[in-house]
């Protein structure tokens, strides 16, 4: 059972997300995690000047996903970084591509999902998260997100990302923050419930 693992980062705080997913989705018997990062649009001299280059060699080995591939997956599970509410155009302009894929219905029944960060706690988790499933509904995906059975989305002792919808984490509005291990386990848990319900589906 392979499952994608499909995600845009600038800063590192979505790479670090997609690696818990990973994680979660591993931890399922036969399931298989595929890190794959969407094509950068922003070019290298205001990367640079933006201190997002050092960040980026992290994540530099991780290959790029191709619209093609994605119909060899049984579950893709998406990360995106928000703005202004939204999904960052990197991944808009990967999901843009998909188009044939739509048009032969090559991603009907499978399972998707998607996981974010944002500068602040109400920064639009919710709704970048939200808008991005119109997108997995058109192309005919079966959705998933974090159910309550995880406790840790109920964490109130200290400032945290997650939601129904799917993990999250806080970047700061400096970028400075890490993601947390309350987030970090809720990605976890997302990787592995969305494994677990793809295994169900297939029977």
């Amino acid at each position: 059972m392979k499952v994608q693992v499909i995600f845009y980062s600038m800063y590192g705080h979505i790479f670090k997300m997609a690696q818990a997913v990973a994680e979660g989705v591993t931890g399922v018997p036969c399931a298989e995690a595929i890190l794959l990062q969407v094509p950068e649009l922003v070019p290298d001299a205001a990367l640079e000047r933006t201190g997002a280059t050092v960040a980026r060699k992290a994540f530099a080995h991780i290959p790029v996903a191709r619209p093609e591939l994605m119909p060899e997956a049984d579950a893709i599970i998406f990360g995106t970084p928000t703005r202004f509410g939204n999904m960052c155009a990197q991944m808009r302009n990967f999901l843009d591509q998909t188009g044939q894929l739509w048009a032969k219905g090559a991603l009907i029944g499978k399972v998707g999902s998607v996981f974010t960060s944002t500068a602040t706690q109400h920064g639009g988790q919710e709704t970048t998260i939200t808008s991005f499933h119109t997108t997995l509904l058109h192309h005919g995906m079966v959705i998933v997100g974090v159910p309550y059975s995880e406790p840790r989305l109920s964490v109130i002792a200290e400032v945290s990302g997650g939601s129904p919808y799917g993990a999250t984490t806080l970047a700061g509005p400096d970028g400075s923050r890490s993601p947390s291990d309350n987030e970090l386990s809720i990605a976890r848990f997302q990787g592995r419930h969305v494994a677990q319900i793809t295994a169900k589906l297939a029977g």
